[in-house]
């Protein structure tokens, strides 16, 4: 039997990334694999018989004293606790591989020196920019930033692009030039999954040769997803809210366009949005999740992503697509590779609110007829190229290739 060991700091359906590390975890061992996981401890998380493994929570929301902020900005740099642990939990599982998710900050990228001096082979799924930018985004409060291309992190302190603030800035300043100097993440990964051809581009022009990485789209399992056609009397965006997915440009295209918008999530944003929203048809739902928000997503007449960052490959464009939706997108990151334009949805130009307005405008008079052809080559498309079987069999031959080598 085979060992898959998956890494990422959260155990719990927090985000996107962290939904594909749990389910990715359950593929292998529903394929009959070996599996086990390291994390940090959570309140949240849900149950692991690995969790005696997991490191100290740190939450950067959270109120410290100053010895333990101390320690934890040790610990964002470079973790001794996540190595002790992760030595340990080897001693139990020699893991024939190990797959790396999200572990910045929390675990910390040293765990990777651990498991390749084990001989195990590691890859990193490439969630969103941070092997390349502190910040993760390549987005700051002037908007796309690449700044620190080449090495120049001291541009993430400059620009102070974490959340604004200089503390935390210099934090990760720091921390993004002690892991460039060790190279942890480029002599300590077998290979990087982008699961954007966006990402693939991105990370070569920041200096990742082509080798150490492989594109491996994320997937949807249309056949959970009842899919609806006919169109509806709204448009529906679902996701965080937040500066970098773009709604507030939703919002003011929702004006211009005098079209009815629905707004599914919650994040950092909400109150803000709400404000600016108000006596207009923009109606936020709040979170749903399950059936709730897959009833939404059937009844919407297309689901928008507005994003203004360089999204990878969002699950909302899968996931709509599934329900026999067509999309909206912004031509940024990994969106368009998404789109079919005029087959499967629309393009605009991301942060354009009178091209959004048009693009409103224009799917708002479209007969219904040419939407549910729209919706139906959406789900045709997910079913052909965004399978799980896809997933599944380029993961077991990565895998293959990299344990095969190690051997």
């Amino acid at each position: 039997m085979q060992r898959l060991l998956s890494l990422n700091s959260y155990h719990y359906r927090r985000g996107g990334s962290d939904v594909v590390y749990m389910e990715h975890d359950a593929m292998f061992r529903g394929l009959g694999w070996d599996t086990a996981q390291m994390s940090m401890h959570h309140p949240r998380n849900v149950a692991s018989p690995w969790s005696d493994y997991f490191v100290d929570e740190i939450e950067f929301g959270n109120q410290y004293g100053l010895l333990e902020k101390v320690g934890m900005a040790g610990k964002v740099i470079y973790s001794l606790e996540a190595q002790r642990k992760l030595r340990a939990l080897l001693e139990r599982f020699p893991a024939d591989v190990a797959h790396v998710h999200c572990i910045y900050h929390h675990l910390s990228p040293s765990v990777l020196p651990v498991l390749r001096k084990r001989g195990i082979p590691v890859v990193l799924t490439a969630h969103d920019l941070k092997i390349a930018c502190p910040a993760y985004k390549m987005l700051n409060a002037g908007g796309i930033c690449e700044q620190c291309k080449g090495g120049r992190v001291w541009n993430v302190v400059r620009n102070r692009c974490l959340r604004g603030g200089l503390a935390t800035s210099a934090l990760v300043g720091v921390e993004s030039a002690v892991h460039k100097v060790l190279g942890v993440y480029r002599n300590n990964l077998a290979r990087v999954v982008a699961p954007s051809r966006f990402y693939m581009d991105k990370l070569m022009e920041w200096g990742w040769p082509r080798e150490m990485l492989s594109y491996i789209p994320n997937y949807v399992d249309a056949q959970v997803h009842r899919a609806a056609f006919d169109a509806g009397d709204y448009f529906l965006y679902f996701g965080r809210l937040a500066v970098e997915k773009g709604v507030r440009t939703l919002i003011r295209a929702a004006v211009k366009a005098g079209a009815s918008v629905k707004v599914v999530g919650t994040g950092p944003l909400e109150a803000e949005l709400q404000a600016e929203a108000a006596g207009t048809r923009v109606e936020f739902m709040g979170f749903r999740s399950g059936d709730e928000l897959w009833e939404l997503v059937r009844g919407a007449r297309a689901v928008v992503l507005p994003s203004e960052w360089y999204e990878n490959a969002p699950m909302s464009v899968l996931e709509a697509y599934a329900c026999g939706k067509p999309v909206i997108g912004a031509r940024i990151g990994g969106i368009p590779e998404m789109i079919v334009a005029d087959e499967t949805g629309w393009l605009f130009e991301s942060g354009d609110v009178e091209g959004l307005a048009a693009e409103l405008e224009e799917v708002g008079r479209a007969p219904g007829g040419r939407l549910a052809e729209m919706g139906r080559a959406a789900r045709e498309l997910v079913e052909r190229d965004f399978t799980r079987d896809r997933y599944r069999d380029e993961m077991l031959a990565l895998y293959g290739s990299l344990v095969g080598a190690a051997r």
